[in-house]
C-alpha cells in the first residue's frame, strides 16, 4: 500500500476522535476500519514483530505515512486515563519508534473518551455524563494545556473541584472567588510599584536585542513611578509612558514597542486583566513586550487565596503564571501567538516584517572570521588590485565583512558605501571577486554554508512553531532564499527535513558525535546527553541547533545559561547557570532550567536551602584557549585531578565535602585560582 492509498482509506473513516491531523480509534471499534486498512494494519504489525505488544487505542495519521498504537491500561476504570506506551510505526521504512511512560509523573492523558468508541458501545452514556462534568466546570476552555496529568490535576484544583471515584465535586475548602464577585477587601494595587535603580527585565531585553539604538518610539503601558523611563531618557532614548496610579493624565500614545510590564499580574479581576492586555496591543505599531511572575504551589500556598491568584501580605494581588500558562493566556487574548524571550516575558509582533527579522537575527550564527592584511601574500594578486585594495583597505574590509555575514554578494540596497565600491571595480561581483582571489575561496564557502544552516534552522523552527505563513517578506529574507535555495518551497522542503531529523535520537546521537569529534569540548556521555557551553552554540550541527531552538521557543534566550545540556533520548533541554562562571575555578550551580520539548513545559531548580550548590569540577572540559583565564585555569584543574581521593567519575563531591577534604588530605585552601597551604 503507497502513502495515495493509505490517505483514502483513513478518509473513509466514519469513526474516531477526529483532530485536524489525525483520527483515534479505540481497539473495539476496529470493525469499522475499511478492510483492506485493517488487513494492512495487523500484516505491518506482524511484519516488524510487535504483535504481542499491548495496544488499545490506534492513531491513523492524515499527513504522514504513519500509524501510532497507543497503550492506556486503565481505559475504561479511570475518567482521565494516562497513557504508559506509545509506538510510532513509519510505514515508508517499516521502522517504529516506542517511547514509555509507566514512570513518568507527568504522562499524557486521555479527555472525552466517549469519541474513540462507537456510538453503540455501552460505555458511551457514561464517558459523555464525565465529559459533561468537565465543560460544566470550565475545564475544556483551553485545550492547549490539558494534554498532561499534571496541568490536568493542577487545573482541576484550581477550578475549585476534587475528583472523587472518577466524577468531579466541589471542594468546599477551595472554592475560587467568582469573577464577577464583590471583592470583600480592597485590593492595594498601588503598592506593586517598586523604586528601580537599573533597567527593568522586559527594558533589557530590549537592550539586548539592540531595539534602542534603532529610531523606534517607546511607550511604558503601567509604567508605575516611572524608574525605567527616568534611565532611558538618562541614556539618550525617546520613552513615555503612562501609569493608573503615579501617571494618570499621561496620553497613552500609539507607538513602535509598548511595554505591559508585570502589570497584568496585579489585576484581581480577569475581565479587566484581559482588556488591559488588549488595550495595551491596540496600542502598539510593531511590538508589544508582555512579562508577568512566574511561579507554582510552592510559592502560592504561603499566600491566601484570592479570585483565581493570591493575595500577598502588602494586600497586593499576584497572579502567577506557569511559563505555558502565560503563552497561551496571551495567545487566547489577542489571537496572536508570542514569541518567548525570556521566564515570563514573551514578545508579540504586530508587524510580521518585524518579527521576521528578529528571528532570523535570533539564529544568525555570531562567528568571528579570520581577517588578513593584505600585504601577507602579495603573489596572489597583481601590483594593480593589491594598490587598489591598500588605497581603499576600510572600503573592501567592510564590503568583505559583509559578503561573509550574509554568506552571499549583497545587493546595492545593503551595502551602505556601494557607489563607492562600484565605481572602483564596476559592480560587486568583480569587487567579490578580487577578494576571494586574495582571501580564497573557502572561507567564503565557509560564511555560506553557515548562513544557509541559519537559514534552515529558522524555517525548521517556524514549522515546528507551526507559525502562520508570511505573505510578504523582508527584501533580504528574499534575497537570501534565491541564492541559497532556489524557491521558497524548496527551503520549506529542507526545513521539514531538518526538523524531521531532530525527532529521532540516532540522528541526534550522530550529531553529538559529529561535533564532539571535531570540537572536542563539553562533556559527551554515549547514548544520554552532551554538555556544552553556550560559546559553542553556534558550531553545533543544524540539527542540534533546531533541538536547542526549540527549547528557546518554550523558555526564551538562553544569554543566561553558562552550560546546555542535549539529553540525545528523552527529548529535554537542560540550562545550568554559574556562581561566576568566569571568574572561578570551582564555579557553583545556582539554577538549573529542564526544558521538556514532548511535554512542552519547564521545570526550574534553584540550588538554595533544600538543594545544595553542586561545584563544577575541571572546567577546562568545557572551554576554549580564548576564554578568560584559561591558563589559570588549565593549572588549577591538572593539580585538581592529581587528588587521589578526589572521585569525578560522576559530578563530583558537594563543596562541603571537598573543601573539608582539601583541608585533611592535602592541608590546603582555595584562594583564586591557586592552592595554598592552610
Amino acid at each position: 500500500m503507497d502513502f495515495a492509498e493509505y490517505k483514502k482509506l483513513v478518509g473513509q473513516l466514519k469513526v474516531g476522535k477526529r483532530l485536524p491531523d489525525a483520527i483515534y480509534l479505540h481497539q473495539s471499534a476496529m470493525a469499522a476500519v475499511p478492510n483492506d486498512l485493517h488487513a494492512y494494519l495487523f500484516k505491518t504489525i506482524e511484519k516488524i514483530e510487535i504483535a504481542s505488544t499491548p495496544w488499545n487505542i490506534v492513531k491513523f495519521f492524515k499527513k504522514d505515512f504513519k500509524i501510532s498504537l497507543l497503550f492506556y491500561p486503565a481505559f475504561f476504570e479511570d475518567s482521565y486515563p494516562a497513557l504508559h506506551a506509545s509506538h510510532t510505526i513509519d510505514l515508508q521504512k517499516n521502522t517504529v519508534r516506542s517511547s514509555s511512560y509507566e514512570k513518568s509523573e507527568n504522562p499524557p492523558i486521555l479527555h472525552r473518551k466517549e469519541t474513540f468508541l462507537e456510538s453503540t458501545h455501552p460505555s458511551v452514556p457514561v464517558f459523555r455524563e464525565i465529559t459533561r462534568e468537565g465543560e460544566k466546570a470550565g475545564l475544556f476552555e483551553n485545550t492547549r494545556t490539558i494534554g498532561f496529568k499534571k496541568s490536568w490535576e493542577l487545573l482541576i484544583t484550581k477550578k475549585g473541584y476534587v475528583l472523587l471515584n472518577g466524577h468531579l465535586q466541589r471542594n468546599k475548602d477551595k472554592i475560587p472567588t467568582p469573577v464577577n464577585a464583590t471583592y470583600p477587601q480592597e485590593i492595594a494595587r498601588h503598592r506593586t510599584a517598586i523604586d528601580r535603580n537599573k533597567l527593568s527585565t522586559p527594558m533589557q531585553s530590549l537592550l539586548r536585542h539592540n531595539y534602542f539604538e534603532r529610531q523606534y518610539s517607546l511607550f511604558d503601558y503601567g509604567c508605575g513611578k516611572g524608574d525605567d523611563l527616568t534611565i532611558l531618557r538618562e541614556n539618550g532614548v525617546e520613552a513615555s509612558g503612562w501609569d493608573p496610579v503615579y501617571n494618570p493624565d499621561k496620553p497613552k500614545i500609539p507607538s513602535d514597542i509598548v511595554n505591559l510590564g508585570f502589570v497584568i499580574n496585579v489585576i484581581e479581576n480577569p475581565k479587566e486583566r484581559k482588556e488591559t492586555l488588549q488595550q495595551a496591543f491596540k496600542q502598539t505599531k510593531k511590538i508589544l513586550v508582555v512579562s508577568a511572575m512566574l511561579g507554582g504551589e510552592s510559592i502560592t500556598s504561603q499566600f491566601k487565596e484570592f479570585g483565581d491568584g493570591v493575595v500577598t501580605s502588602r494586600n497586593t494581588f499576584q497572579k502567577y503564571y506557569t511559563q505555558t500558562e502565560l503563552k497561551n493566556y496571551i495567545a487566547d487574548s489577542l489571537n496572536q501567538d508570542p514569541v518567548a524571550v525570556g521566564p515570563g516575558l514573551f514578545y508579540v509582533f504586530k508587524d510580521e516584517i518585524e518579527e521576521q527579522n528578529f528571528l532570523v537575527q535570533r539564529q544568525t550564527s555570531k562567528k568571528t572570521w579570520l581577517r588578513l592584511s593584505y600585504t601577507d601574500h602579495p603573489e596572489k594578486l597583481k601590483i594593480q588590485q593589491r594598490s587598489l585594495l591598500e588605497r581603499h583597505r576600510e572600503l573592501f574590509d567592510d564590503f568583505w565583512n559583509l559578503c561573509l555575514d550574509l554568506g552571499r554578494l549583497p545587493a546595492n540596497a545593503e551595502f551602505e558605501f556601494s557607489e563607492r565600491i562600484r565605481a572602483l571595480c564596476g559592480s560587486h561581483a568583480r569587487a567579490l571577486t578580487v577578494l576571494t582571489t586574495f582571501h580564497g575561496d573557502e572561507i567564503f564557502r565557509q560564511a555560506a554554508q553557515a548562513r544557509c544552516d541559519d537559514l534552515l534552522v529558522y524555517f525548521a523552527l517556524g514549522l515546528f512553531g507551526q507559525r502562520k505563513p508570511y505573505v510578504h517578506m523582508p527584501e533580504g529574507l528574499k534575497r537570501d532564499i534565491k541564492s541559497f535555495f532556489g524557491k521558497y518551497t524548496d527551503a520549506l522542503n529542507q526545513a521539514k527535513d531538518l526538523l524531521f531529523s531532530v525527532g529521532k535520537p540516532d540522528t541526534i546521537q550522530t550529531a553529538c558525535e559529529e561535533f564532539y569529534d571535531r570540537v572536542p569540548k563539553g562533556k559527551m556521555v554515549e547514548g544520554h546527553s552532551l554538555t556544552i557551553h553556550r560559546d559553542y552554540l553556534n558550531e553545533l550541527p543544524a540539527v542540534l541547533r533546531v533541538y536547542i531552538g526549540y527549547a528557546t521557543q518554550l523558555y526564551g534566550d538562553i544569554e543566561n545559561a553558562n552550560l546546555i545540556k542535549i539529553h540525545i533520548c528523552s527529548g529535554k533541554v537542560s540550562l545550568m547557570r554559574y556562581d561566576d562562571f568566569e571568574g572561578k575555578p570551582l564555579p557553583l550551580l545556582l539554577e538549573r532550567i529542564k526544558v521538556k520539548l514532548k511535554e512542552q513545559s519547564i521545570d526550574f531548580f534553584n540550588y538554595t536551602g533544600k538543594y545544595k550548590p553542586q561545584p563544577l569540577y575541571v572546567k577546562t572540559t568545557y572551554i576554549g584557549g580564548d576564554f578568560p583565564y584559561f591558563k589559570q585555569q588549565l593549572a588549577f584543574d591538572k593539580r585538581l585531578k592529581s587528588f587521589k581521593w578526589l572521585d569525578l567519575k560522576e559530578f563530583g563531591p558537594a563543596w562541603e565535602d571537598f573543601e573539608s577534604n582539601l583541608k585533611e588530605q592535602e592541608g590546603l585552601v582555595i584562594r583564586g585560582y591557586r592552592f595554598y597551604r592552610q
